[in-house]
């Protein structure tokens, strides 16, 4: 009998217990042995519920159990979630978690508590939700070089810019229609404002470069200044608006990691990602290019891939195979200005392509109607287009970084 304990029993947590309730018989045959949940820690009592006798209120209850070998965290939020967490390790227990705050902040601390103390710390569900990524990443694509990593990552915002492209809503609407439908928080400022993209955005990078990026020194632009404008001209020549983390190793070693609204053209396939959906495209030396895609969000799917962690540590319990990555810390130099950085940038513009080349040298030309010329910039950074586009005498309509 391998005992867990859930941290926490909101959505995430409550779709573990019913994802590991509907599929016990099956978890049960492929770990070779039988699984319990023996606490529920939480604030709440839940009177009524088939879990209500596993409650505790208590972490000490947890940590002093010596048959407890496998700690679930679904609370969210950094306090006391990572104190948890660390003690837990430090008690010789594995840590599975949801919690995408902790792991973008502390995973590098975590996971060398979890090697100092011969049992793993994994964190599936921390990006794509149900989607599998992280485990492919750091085992499927072992032997090969990520280059760079592109995702849409957060289902609430691409939710609202789909009902902006395709029902031609406003912002302010499609926000309203996505908290109407449980996609969005009362409170969205972390999805709008691109700070839970940033956090999944940098435990991709830690995967990819081994160096775990503080949230703190992402170039993180949210998707509240898009307007129906850009919107509805990227969708004249088949593009789309879209939120976009992005990473990749420099030529001169530093990282350039940034989530921003992006325009995405026809011929990239992330432009048919819509509604809630995620997709991560990972740039391989070996693979090329390769997609991942699915639901991002919900109890039933992350709690899946909760639970994919767990079986992964419960499968391995008695040969004790400890968590092995080690990710430096970030500092200062690190992280590459995204101000100066070339990339590529796509401006929709009064001027013709012929007036446009003399200030911009690589552009290709999406759309041209009625006056207005849609293009993107390619190899130029972020100050140098502005620069640009001032000289040229534009009249910018829409002005978004481009993939």
């Amino acid at each position: 009998m391998i005992n867990i304990a859930i941290l926490g029993f909101g959505k995430v947590g409550s779709g573990v217990a019913e994802v590991i309730s509907r599929g016990y018989n099956l978890i049960c045959k492929e770990i070779q042995d039988s699984i319990q949940i023996k606490y529920i820690l939480d604030l709440r009592d839940f009177p009524g519920s088939p879990y209500q006798d596993l409650i505790v209120h208590d972490i000490k209850t947890i940590l002093e159990d010596p048959e407890v070998k496998i700690v679930c965290e679904t609370m969210g939020g950094t306090k006391p979630a990572f104190e948890y967490s660390m003690a837990c390790l430090r008690a010789g227990k594995s840590v599975v978690t949801s919690n995408k705050e902790v792991v973008a902040n502390f995973g590098n601390l975590l996971c060398d508590a979890a090697r100092d103390n011969g049992v793993r710390y994994l964190y599936e569900a921390s990006v794509g939700g149900g989607i599998p990524v992280i485990r492919p990443i750091k085992n499927a694509l072992a032997a090969n070089e990520i280059y760079e990593i592109n995702g849409i990552l957060n289902g609430t915002t691409n939710y609202i810019l789909t009902e902006m492209d395709k029902k031609g809503k406003s912002f302010d609407d499609a926000l309203a229609q996505a908290q109407a439908l449980g996609y969005a928080e009362r409170d969205p400022r972390a999805d709008i404002n691109g700070d839970d993209a940033c956090r999944k955005i940098c435990i991709l990078a830690a995967l990819a470069f081994g160096t775990l990026v503080a949230p703190s020194m992402v170039n993180c632009i949210g998707i509240r200044d898009i307007t129906q404008t850009d919107v509805s001209i990227a969708k004249k020549f088949g593009g789309a608006v879209k939120l976009v983390g992005s990473t990749k190793r420099m030529p001169d070693g530093t990282i350039d990691i940034r989530v921003t609204p992006c325009l995405v053209p026809p011929y990239n396939p992330m432009v048919k990602v819509d509604d809630v959906y995620n997709a991560i495209m990972v740039r391989a030396a070996s693979l090329g290019d390769v997609m991942f895609y699915g639901q991002g969000a919900g109890s039933l799917p992350t709690g899946s891939a909760v639970l994919s962690d767990i079986m992964d540590i419960a499968k391995h319990l008695k040969t004790k195979q400890p968590t092995q990555e080690t990710w430096e810390s970030s500092d200062s130099g690190v992280v590459c200005d995204a101000e100066t950085t070339p990339t590529s940038y796509y401006a929709a513009v009064n001027l013709t392509p012929d007036e446009l080349t003399p200030y911009i040298e690589d552009i290709e030309v999406l759309h041209t109607e009625d006056g207005l010329t849609a293009f993107i910039a390619h190899g130029i950074s972020h100050k140098s287009f502005e620069f640009a586009l001032a000289a040229a005498g534009a009249q910018v309509f829409s002005k978004l970084r481009a993939l």
